[in-house]
């Protein structure tokens, strides 16, 4: 397959309610409308789509991107190529499959992780916030939890958007795995107030911090 034949594929996909729906979720204009299961289907059967994922992605194209996320082989791209790539997305549900499939997989995410940690640009801090959540949850030794704390509790409230939501998982993560942090984290989510009228399915908890965490902390045991 071809990025011109994957395209058309995803063309003939698209749905206008889909599409809709997206660009309520801070989809861009250049979004088609479809359903993730169709592009996960659409990934399934290709094979060595690394170069596929490259011409994907530099369509521009939503979808396309997303697709190529599944594609992507990450030990294959650079640093720097990862780099801005996540300074590109602004659209929530493309930066969590960059993040989860390629970012998360990276073998500089280390380095790029305290970059991005100090970084003002929304997307790369989305992606630093969200790689030091996968720290504190599976690998938090040599962490500063505390000092994570201190700049939730002071950043958390004026960063952007896109970056405060993945900054309030951090918050989190630091609350439901480590006892000894559960208090504060609980009293900064109380203090900040960030998501607490946040709409909430029923059985779904709430990403709101105050209650998030001792309800996932009690189902975590």
């Amino acid at each position: 397959m071809i990025a011109v034949e994957a395209l058309a594929c995803l063309q003939e996909l698209a749905d206008p309610k889909v599409r809709a729906v997206a660009l309520t979720h801070g989809a861009s204009e250049a979004c088609l409308g479809v359903k993730m299961g169709d592009i996960r289907a659409l990934a399934k059967p290709i094979r060595d789509g690394h170069g596929l994922a490259l011409e994907l992605w530099e369509t521009g194209v939503d979808e396309a991107r997303l697709l190529a996320c599944l594609l992507f082989q990450p030990k294959r791209l650079g640093g720097a190529q990862l780099d801005a790539m996540v300074r590109e997305v602004r659209y929530p549900q493309l930066a969590d499959w960059l993040n989860a499939y390629v970012v998360k997989a990276h073998p500089e995410k280390e380095a790029l992780r305290e970059r991005w940690m100090a970084d003002p640009d929304p997307g790369a801090a989305r992606a630093g916030w969200s790689l030091t959540t996968e720290r504190v949850a599976k690998s938090p030794e040599g962490l500063d939890l505390g000092g994570l704390l201190d700049r939730i509790e002071a950043e958390m409230g004026g960063a952007d958007e896109f970056a405060r939501w993945a900054m309030n998982f951090c918050l989190i993560e630091i609350g439901v795995r480590h006892a000894e942090h559960r208090g504060r984290a609980v009293a900064i989510g109380e203090k900040l107030g960030c998501y607490r009228d946040y709409p909430t399915s029923k059985g779904c908890v709430s990403p709101y911090a105050a209650t998030a965490i001792p309800e996932m902390a009690k189902r975590l045991g």
